[in-house]
């Protein structure tokens, strides 16, 4: 029998990697009473959240295949420089968004009910991690990061059942403090250490991506970018077709930006920073992109036994893309606020752009299918296709814009999730049975 989609407007979305078959349950008489169940959401929240991924899958397109951006060249150049980095910021942050559909959207789940909602983010992050690792086998190498959601997924189970001020807390706190933390520890490892751990970690054996790497050295460092998760699962929290809290973000969001970015351009000049970090790194390219898929921790510190102090310690006031600084988690965090911010008021207020936004839409609700089949496309690609010049990658990255967009567009006619979303989903049917 034919899955068949749900059309917009009727029944809420399926949504990315972490997302489940639920059907919003009904509004209990009393909020007080509603400890396991949630209240019914407006449509357009939650394809605000659809359509925000689908850009991401945009970004992370345009990072991997996308030309150079050239700085001071036009409007092309300026959104794939802010897709730098950024679109996996937006990744992470929806995908905390996400385990609050497991987890429960306004109230956390609890008793069975929040035991199986534990149980089917635990084999998400499994899957996850042997996906990951599975990809981080090819010359796609680290810059994969499904590995790295699996342990963002570990790591946020004591955090689902927190209030939105909570997490809000924790985040603020994770943005202040990771960065200075992440710093220090990698300045104090030494090759040797990291090769001793590294020989003693299966996974970093088997794959070049191990336990270290996931949670300190990698491209997306859990030390740093769980302030990403726990702001998505923030807002999941939140009741985003509220006008105060719309109005809230509305004002966090820029604030965010203007802050992250403004704040660390003029530390760097004031310091003289800029011209030390240049004098230090003379040739940066984006560490996520598919061009230079080598480059260890895309930070502006040594990836290991770098020393205290030095140029490497400016790269603690600088917010370029993956430098992993207080002002780069800030920034991105603004960036993506806002995004969702955006899309969810348009969605709710143009019922028009709904409708023809709808074929973008339905590549936010099978994001995982088409992050994996891109690079699998990438991967496939002859030669030096993977990485082409610049005068060629500008029309790739369009034909996987367009490719993934009417694929998906096709695909949801008939069924209401991708093939890696449908398997995601039926392996965790078994977690119904845990009492």
């Amino acid at each position: 029998m034919v899955d068949r989609p749900p059309r917009l407007g009727k029944v809420v979305p399926v949504t990315e990697i972490e997302s489940t078959n639920k059907t919003p349950p009904r509004p209990l008489p009393s909020p007080e009473s509603a400890t396991a169940t949630e209240r019914p959401a407006p449509m357009a929240r939650l394809v605000g959240v659809d359509l925000a991924r689908a850009l991401a899958v945009f970004g992370m397109f345009a990072v991997h295949v996308g030309p150079t951006p050239t700085p001071g060249g036009g409007v092309g150049d300026w959104f794939l420089e802010l897709a730098s980095g950024r679109a996996s910021a937006l990744f992470a942050t929806l995908a905390g968004f996400s385990l609050m559909l497991i987890a429960g959207r306004f109230e956390p789940k609890t008793g069975p009910a929040g035991r199986q909602a534990r149980a089917r983010i635990v084999i998400r992050a499994v899957i996850l991690l042997v996906l990951g690792s599975a990809l981080a086998m090819t010359n796609f190498g680290g810059a994969g990061i499904l590995n790295f959601y699996a342990v963002y997924f570990l790591l946020a189970l004591p955090l689902l059942r927190l209030r939105a001020k909570t997490l809000a807390i924790i985040a603020v706190t994770l943005a202040v403090v990771t960065p200075q933390v992440a710093y220090v520890t990698r300045a104090l490892l030494t090759e040797s250490v990291v090769h001793s751990i590294d020989s003693w970690d299966p996974i970093a054996r088997l794959c070049g991506v191990g336990v270290l790497d996931l949670l300190l050295l990698g491209l997306y460092p859990a030390i740093t970018w769980m302030t990403f998760v726990v702001t998505g699962m923030t807002l999941g929290r939140l009741d985003l077709s509220s006008g105060a809290v719309r109005r809230r973000l509305a004002v966090v969001g820029p604030a965010m930006i203007a802050f992250g970015y403004g704040v660390s351009w003029l530390a760097l000049r004031l310091t003289g920073g800029a011209q030390k970090i240049m004098a230090g790194m003379p040739a940066m390219q984006d560490p996520g992109a598919m061009k230079d898929p080598g480059m260890a921790s895309g930070s502006f510190d040594s990836p290991v036994g770098g020393g205290l102090g030095g140029p490497d310690a400016w790269g603690l006031l600088a917010a370029e893309p993956h430098s992993g600084s207080t002002f780069d988690l800030i920034g991105s965090l603004g960036i993506a606020i806002t995004v969702l911010l955006c899309l969810t008021v348009a969605l709710d207020r143009l019922p028009g752009l709904r409708r023809l936004a709808k074929p973008v839409i339905a590549v936010g609700t099978m994001s995982l299918t088409l992050y994996v089949g891109h690079i699998l496309v990438i991967l496939a690609l002859p030669g030096e296709a993977a990485t082409p010049p610049q005068s060629a990658s500008a029309a790739l990255l369009l034909c996987f814009v367009v490719g993934a967009t009417v694929f998906a567009a096709v695909l949801a006619r008939f069924f209401r999730r991708g093939p890696l979303e449908y398997l995601l989903n039926a392996a965790t049917k078994p977690a119904k049975y845990i009492r």
